[in-house]
C-alpha cells in the first residue's frame, strides 16, 4: 500500500515538472514566433485539466472538513463496543481522538463485517472502523491506514470443572468403555455355551444340565480361566470340554492382553482427544469460528473442517452448550469478551499464532489517507494511546 501511494506520487511530481517545462517552452515559442499569449495559456490549461482529470486523488488532496462523513463499525469488543450511550472501544476511541484534531465531523453506521468492506470497497462510507485485518485480498478491494495493533488468532476450549477421579469415573461409563465391555462378554458367552455343550450330561454337578444353569457356569468358568485366577471349583471331565480348555487357555492370553490394551485405551481416548494445546489439535476436534473472517480463511488454507456462524458471540454459545470443542478467532476480543461473561466456563489458550494487523479500512484513493496516517502515528506514539490499551486491555 506504502509502494503503491509512493510510486503514483513520484508519477504526479513527474508530470507537474514536465508540464512546467512544457508551458515554459510554449511560452518561448510564443514570443519567438509572435503567437497570441492567451492561446498558449489555454493550451496550459486544457493540459492540466486533462492531468487532473486523470489523477483524481490529487484533485481532491484536501476532504471537506465541513462534510459528514458516514464511518461504517460492527460489535467487536474490546475494540467496538456498542452501548446505550453510543460507541466505544480501542478502535472508536482512537478514531475519535483523531477526528477532534482533525476537524472531522462524523457518524457511525452499524454494519455486519461483510456488508461493511463492501462498502468500504464500493466507496459508500468514508471509513470502517472495528477490529480489521489487513490481508492481501482486501488491500487489492480497498485501501488501510497505517497499523495501530498488532495481534494474532486464539483458540478458545471449554474448561474442564470436574475432578481427576470424577473424570475417570465418567469413562468407565462412555460408549467406547462399554462397547469394549460387551464384546468381551459375549466372547466369554460362546465359550461358556460350548464348554457346557460337551458337559451338560457327563459333569452336571458343576455345569448343570438346564440351558440357563449350565451357561451361566460355563460362562464363569470362562471367565475364571481367561484371568488365570483358576479356582478350581469347576473343570471339564469329558474329551470335548478338556479340548474347548485348551484352546480357551492360550487364546485366553492372547484376549486378556489386547483387552486390556482396549480397555486402557477405552478410559484414556476421550480424555486426550478433548485436550487441545494448539492449532496442530484442531485437526481432531469440532471448530468453529465466524463467516467471512480471517479466522474463517485460516482454518480453509489448513483444510481444518469447521463450523461457521454469524458472530462471535454465536461461536461462544455453541461451544458453551457443547456443539463444539474449539472456538478460532482474534484472540484479545475472545479473551475480552470471556473475562467478562463466561470465565468461569471457557478459556483461552494462552498462545496465539497467525500474526495480525488492525487498521482502518478506507476507499481507495480517499483525500482522508495521507492527514489520517499522519495523525495515528503521533498518537499510537504517546502516553494516551498506551492508557487506551491499559483501560480496555490491561496492557
Amino acid at each position: 500500500m506504502l509502494e503503491k501511494r509512493l510510486r503514483r506520487e513520484v508519477a504526479v511530481v513527474f508530470l507537474f515538472y514536465n508540464l512546467k517545462k512544457w508551458s515554459s517552452g510554449i511560452l518561448e515559442a510564443s514570443k519567438t514566433a509572435r503567437t497570441d499569449f492567451s492561446m498558449c495559456k489555454n493550451i496550459v490549461s486544457v493540459i492540466a485539466i486533462i492531468l487532473f482529470a486523470n489523477f483524481p486523488a490529487l484533485a481532491n488532496s484536501a476532504y471537506d472538513e465541513n462534510k459528514m462523513l458516514i464511518i461504517a463499525t460492527k460489535e467487536a469488543a474490546p475494540f467496538s463496543i456498542k452501548t446505550d450511550e453510543g460507541w466505544c472501544g480501542i478502535s472508536i476511541e482512537l478514531w475519535q481522538q483523531i477526528c477532534r484534531d482533525l476537524g472531522i465531523h462524523y457518524e457511525f453506521k452499524e454494519m455486519g463485517l461483510e456488508e461493511m468492506l463492501e462498502a468500504v470497497s464500493h466507496g459508500k462510507v468514508d471509513a470502517a472502523v472495528a477490529a480489521i485485518t489487513i490481508t492481501k485480498e482486501r488491500e487489492e478491494a480497498f485501501n488501510f491506514s497505517h497499523p495501530y495493533y498488532t495481534t494474532g488468532l486464539g483458540i478458545a476450549t471449554k474448561k474442564k470443572n470436574e475432578g481427576r477421579w470424577m473424570s475417570i469415573v465418567k469413562q468407565f461409563f462412555s460408549g467406547s468403555f462399554l462397547s469394549v465391555v460387551g464384546v468381551l462378554s459375549v466372547i466369554l458367552l460362546l465359550t461358556g455355551i460350548f464348554i457346557w455343550f460337551f458337559e451338560r450330561k457327563k459333569n452336571p454337578e458343576q455345569f448343570g444340565e438346564k440351558p440357563i444353569e449350565g451357561i451361566g457356569a460355563g460362562f464363569w468358568w470362562a471367565a475364571v480361566t481367561m484371568t488365570t485366577v483358576g479356582y478350581g471349583d469347576k473343570a471339564p471331565v469329558t474329551f470335548g470340554g478338556r479340548l474347548v480348555a485348551l484352546v480357551w487357555m492360550f487364546a485366553g492370553l492372547i484376549f486378556i492382553s489386547s483387552f486390556t490394551a482396549a480397555i486402557t485405551t477405552a478410559l484414556t481416548v476421550d480424555e486426550l482427544g478433548s485436550v487441545i494445546h494448539g492449532p496442530n489439535d484442531l485437526f481432531k476436534v469440532r471448530v468453529g469460528t465466524v463467516a467471512g473472517s480471517t479466522s474463517e480463511k485460516y482454518l480453509i488454507q489448513k483444510h481444518i473442517g469447521y463450523k461457521k456462524y454469524h458472530s462471535i458471540d454465536g461461536c461462544l454459545a455453541s461451544l458453551k452448550q457443547d456443539n463444539i470443542d474449539a472456538v478460532v478467532y482474534d484472540e484479545p476480543i475472545i479473551r475480552y469478551l470471556i473475562s467478562k461473561e463466561d470465565a468461569t466456563e471457557l478459556k483461552v489458550l494462552e498462545n496465539t499464532f497467525k500474526k495480525q494487523y488492525y487498521a482502518f479500512a478506507i476507499p481507495a484513493g480517499s483525500p482522508l489517507e495521507e492527514s489520517l496516517n499522519r495523525k495515528l502515528a503521533e498518537i499510537i506514539g504517546s502516553q494516551e494511546w498506551r492508557d487506551l490499551l491499559y483501560k480496555y486491555m490491561g496492557q
